[in-house]
């Protein structure tokens, strides 16, 4: 019987520690703002842990990489690699936002798998991935709208906007909504994906035993790789057609 109350009560712990608090938040206030308390604390982890990294490993490049220098070698030399594909040869100046947005969304995905965020109580909320606010996927989505704007126009002056009446001013209005629903589309894509899959693994974990959940939140960590990658290939892709000029 004792082994029984312990194993209910292990049981009960994961599943509350696995759950997933819906349209509730904790707030604070800055100057005559109010903001999602748990997304800046998230997003602040997310930052140090990326910032440690990078200071460790350039602190003492050697001629023959470590392997922490080679592993981060690695991961420059794909971001370079997407960046060139999708903007072609004039990349460069844009390697440094396409991989922040990469890099940051991925140890924001990666962060609300592994770290055990939820053990922190909170009074209203929970803690966990940055990119399970929308309003963090809006705002990566806006800077990739701004940066898809700045791109056309350092590149082609007022002349960029002649895109939105090409082939025909007929297509006026359908070429500013196509601009505009491009932030939208990439800032869902992302809060969708990585919403949806939390709350599978929560219904598998209130249905089925831990184990069988296991295996989908290594998926999980899959998937959310991916959605890291498709958002900077995408925000790479909407520079580069903007500097072209064309749809």
């Amino acid at each position: 019987m004792n082994v029984l109350l312990c194993s209910i009560n292990t049981l009960k712990r994961l599943y509350d520690i696995s759950a997933v608090e819906v349209g509730q938040h904790f707030y604070w206030q800055i100057g005559g703002f109010q903001v999602h308390a748990q997304v800046l604390i998230t997003s602040w982890v997310v930052i140090a842990i990326l910032l440690v990294s990078a200071i460790l490993v350039v602190q003492n490049p050697q001629t023959i990489p470590t392997f922490g220098q080679n592993f981060f070698e690695y991961v420059l030399e794909f971001i370079r690699d997407v960046s060139k594909t999708q903007i072609g040869e004039e990349y460069g100046p844009w390697v440094p936002f396409i991989g922040t947005m990469f890099l940051f969304i991925f140890v924001s995905n990666w962060s609300g798998a592994l770290l055990p965020w939820k053990i922190i109580q909170l009074p209203h909320g929970e803690l966990a991935a940055p990119t399970n606010d929308i309003n963090t996927t809006v705002a990566l989505a806006l800077l990739t709208s701004v940066a898809y704007f700045y791109a056309g126009l350092s590149k082609k002056g007022l002349s960029y906007f002649g895109k939105y009446i090409q082939p025909t001013p007929i297509l006026l209005p359908i070429n500013i909504l196509e601009d505009f629903t491009k932030p939208l589309s990439l800032s869902f894509r992302l809060f969708g994906n990585i919403l949806a899959d939390e709350l599978v693994v929560v219904v598998l974990v209130s249905l089925v035993p831990l184990v069988v959940p296991i295996p989908v939140m290594f998926l999980g960590l899959f998937t959310s790789g991916i959605q890291a990658l498709i958002f900077a290939t995408l925000a790479a892709a909407y520079i580069g057609e903007s500097m072209e000029g064309h749809h």
